[in-house]
């Protein structure tokens, strides 16, 4: 059993909304622990239940609209997108929320962290912004961090 699932959600076809996709395929080139799985999401964050059930932790990557300037990375818990304004919420949101009190209804509570990046656009476009594919490096950093294995010289983060 893994320990860690690191899952990315988002649809690729819509320019900025892949984020979470686009950093797990980059993220697979990265020399990872066993005890961590790389998933990818897509936009079915319900198929995710078993990832919930089966690990101690749980990181998703996933664009969050929360009116901050874009390519900001966020770092919250579920519990804490109760705070955020519905419309400004992706469907992705609200089921990752719902997934979470599944588990828990099912006896599970793993720690569930979830990195959001402010997106720049949301249009069908099968590409990130530049701003957004920037950003991966960053968000890998902080995973990595995150996981407790990051070297220090990824870790000076603003």
């Amino acid at each position: 059993m893994k320990d860690t699932a690191v899952i990315g959600i988002g649809n690729i076809l819509l320019k900025d909304d892949g984020i979470g996709v686009h950093t797990i395929r980059e993220l697979e080139k990265e020399d990872l622990p066993s005890t961590v799985e790389l998933v990818d999401g897509g936009t079915s964050t319900l198929a995710m239940l078993s990832y919930f059930l089966e690990c101690r932790k749980i990181i998703v990557v996933d664009a969050l609209k929360a009116g901050f300037e874009p390519g900001t990375i966020y770092r919250i818990r579920p519990e804490d997108l109760a705070s955020y304004k519905k419309e400004n919420l992706s469907i992705h949101d609200v089921q990752i929320f719902d997934v979470v009190k599944m588990a828990r209804m099912l006896g599970a509570a793993p720690d569930v962290i979830i990195f959001g990046i402010e997106p720049q656009e949301i249009c069908f476009e099968l590409e990130l912004s530049d701003l957004m594919r920037s950003k991966i490096p960053d968000i890998i950093g902080l995973l990595k961090q995150e996981l407790g294995f990051a070297r220090q010289e990824e870790t000076n983060f603003a």
